[in-house]
């Protein structure tokens, strides 16, 4: 499928989760199996032959995206949850976001350190949750190759946040 295809199977929901804001609903692509299909391959096709050695997906629709890549690419799947789900012991890390504020947990032995992660998620917005997650890793001694995302809000300043030259965005709304 062409990107402007993809575009077309994402649903745009005014005023969610407040007045003013515009939500794009991925769960609309990931219905269809073959804009889910050829997402999955357009953003295993970039990351082929790149060296890291696991994803990290953001909960929760980071974790379809980086579940699937993971799975093509031979690599680990690490899991960035919202606070209390996961079970052993975690770092956490509170950022902003465009909305209001939240925070992340990853557990404390996720990753090693020296490895190489490539942070998922769905959307790329204001780039505090890529950030956030971004620093739970490095925290925990390992190092950001880069942040895949499959919808990037190019009006948003999610870019210049997480540093350009390592930003992958599938599909674009300016």
């Amino acid at each position: 499928m062409l990107v402007s295809d993809l575009k077309q199977t994402i649903r745009e929901v005014p005023d969610f989760p407040k007045p003013g804001i515009n939500f794009y609903d991925v769960t609309t692509l990931f219905r269809h199996p073959e804009a889910l299909r050829s997402t999955v391959r357009r953003l295993v096709e970039r990351y082929e032959g790149d060296r890291f050695d696991a994803l990290a997906g953001i909960e929760a629709r980071g974790f379809v995206l980086a579940s699937a890549m993971a799975y093509e690419l031979g690599k680990g799947l690490v899991l960035i949850r919202k606070p209390g789900k996961l079970p052993a012991e975690t770092e956490a890390e509170e950022y902003s976001l465009e909305y209001g504020s939240a925070t992340m947990e990853i557990h404390r032995d996720a990753v090693e350190k020296g490895q190489r992660v490539l942070v998922v998620d769905d959307v790329l917005a204001t780039g505090g949750t890529a950030r956030a997650a971004g620093n739970l890793v490095e925290r925990l001694g390992a190092t950001v190759e880069g942040f895949a995302f499959m919808v990037e809000l190019g009006f948003l300043p999610g870019r210049k946040t997480l540093g350009d030259e390592s930003v992958f965005s599938l599909i674009r709304y300016d």
